[in-house]
């Protein structure tokens, strides 16, 4: 079948992926001129990159790492140590670690929660282990019914002090959806800690080895045409067209280099764009289904990624950082940490300012000024005295509308991969799979949108030969 896929994204490249690997013709078009979606990154003028997020991998990505293995590129990940650090903000410049020893799950775990005795007490380390045991022992299912809560109400339903959340849990929640802990879905954090528990790996992370485009989406894209696929730069997707039975006539595509317009036509059609542009594409006939009706209450969620390139070496830690600052999330040196971006004498800082909502609309020197305030705390050394860090320059990437906002009640909003439309399909991290708003969750969401699409190939071939024999 010939496949027509809106969106190159991970979703929409990973549903190309499982699709020609299946035997069918998918054909990707992406609107911008650049791979990658949510995981896309520019070089500026000094060819240096610039990415629209910090992206880590998990060992609790099973999908994306079989994807790295299937595409033979799986060393392009560079694991870091088993270890979650934390800025101390009582102690500027210092950190906290939970180091997982090499024991099997969940002792590993158990072990480098009980082993760190900076952020928690041992009162509040007991009464946060009883809590997570339904969740331990039931599973998704349990995780998935805590979607009615958010997460400082499900602390307080199991009676867990409030300065967990303080110590630990704004730091992860604004990691994982930019949101705090009074925002974000109680299935968001269970799901997350769920897996780093039961898993020995779970929680270890990677860096890939440089920007997502050319090191993760070109192999794959390199592989979808090798197998007879094609994938399209600078052609929107413009306009979903009917036929009289309310199935996909065609879709539009903007033309490539401003040309013409064009009506493209498949067997089946799959919209991989994020949920908010979706939304907007929708065709007036759809609009009142409840798959899609449901989806006004999904909504992509702003962040702002910056990019600081300074004079001189402001750590040594090679490592994902939890800032456990007001305004910033996580933080990196991907001059450390990634080897494309290596530079031994000069850090770049690479930071996610979290929540952004209130800063979506503030100018770049606003933002940059408000993240250097932050950064002297938690660099004392480095921005007092006669000898101070110098800014070289920097970059700000703004995103108002980035992956869906993960607040209780979502789960019950999120589509299947299938639709009620015969020959209409949706890939996307907000479609129902368990790995939510992550890059796991669009690969994934990718590889069960091609799996939905294969499986219903007797039944579109079927639709297709009724449709020809009726009279026009």
């Amino acid at each position: 079948m010939r496949v027509a896929i809106a969106g190159a994204g991970l979703a929409g490249l990973s549903c190309a992926k499982y699709l020609v690997d299946a035997g069918h013709i998918p054909v990707v078009f992406e609107s911008r001129d650049v791979l990658g979606g949510k995981v896309a990154a520019w070089k500026d003028e000094d060819g240096d990159w610039y990415e629209t997020g910090l992206h880590i991998f998990f060992g609790a990505y099973p999908n994306m790492l079989q994807l790295f293995r299937e595409l033979g590129i799986e060393k392009r990940l560079q694991w870091k140590s088993h270890s979650m650090i934390f800025n101390q903000l009582e102690e500027p410049g210092k950190y906290s670690r939970f180091d997982f020893p090499d024991l099997p799950a969940p002792l590993n775990g158990v072990a480098a929660i009980l082993s760190n005795n900076d952020m928690l007490s041992w009162s509040e380390k007991i009464a946060f282990g009883l809590g997570l045991v339904p969740a331990m022992m039931r599973g998704q299912s349990y995780v998935e019914e805590c979607d009615q809560y958010s997460w400082t109400e499900w602390l307080r339903i199991h009676n867990i002090p409030e300065r967990v959340n303080k110590e630990v849990f704004i730091a992860m929640s604004k990691a994982l959806n930019f949101i705090d802990p009074d925002e974000i879905s109680a299935t968001v954090l269970l799901t997350a800690l769920n897996r780093f528990l039961q898993e020995k790996d779970g929680s270890r992370m990677a860096f890939l080895d440089g920007a997502p485009p050319e090191r993760l989406c070109q192999p794959m894209v390199d592989h979808i045409q090798a197998l007879g696929g094609e994938v399209h730069l600078n052609s929107p997707l413009r306009e979903i067209n009917l036929k009289e039975d309310g199935s996909v006539a065609s879709f539009l595509i903007g033309g490539e280099r401003e040309g013409e317009p064009r009506n493209v036509q498949a067997d089946a059609y799959v919209s991989a764009l994020p949920v908010d542009p979706l939304k907007l594409l929708l065709p007036a006939p759809w609009k009142q289904m409840d798959v899609f009706r449901k989806l006004e209450g999904l909504r992509g969620v702003p962040v702002i990624n910056i990019h600081l390139w300074f004079d001189r070496k402001l750590t040594d830690i090679d490592h994902l950082l939890f800032s456990r600052s007001p305004l910033l999330s996580v933080y990196a040196d991907m001059s450390i940490t990634c080897k494309e971006y290596e530079d031994l004498d000069r850090s770049m800082l690479e930071l996610v300012f979290a929540p952004a909502k209130d800063w979506i609309g503030c100018s770049d020197e606003d933002i940059i000024a408000a993240t250097l305030a932050e950064l002297k705390k938690l660099f004392p050394m480095h921005f007092t005295g006669e000898k101070q860090a110098k800014l070289r320059k920097y970059k700000v990437i703004k995103t108002p509308l980035s992956v869906y906002k993960t607040t209780p009640g979502c789960q019950k909003l999120r589509p299947s991969q299938e639709t009620p439309i015969v020959n209409f399909f949706l890939a996307g991290d907000f479609t129902m799979q368990r790995y939510l708003a992550s890059m796991e969750g669009a690969v994934l969401s990718g590889k069960l949108c091609a799996s939905a699409v294969d499986g219903s190939a007797e039944k579109l071939s079927t639709a297709q030969a009724i449709s020809k024999a009726l009279p026009s």
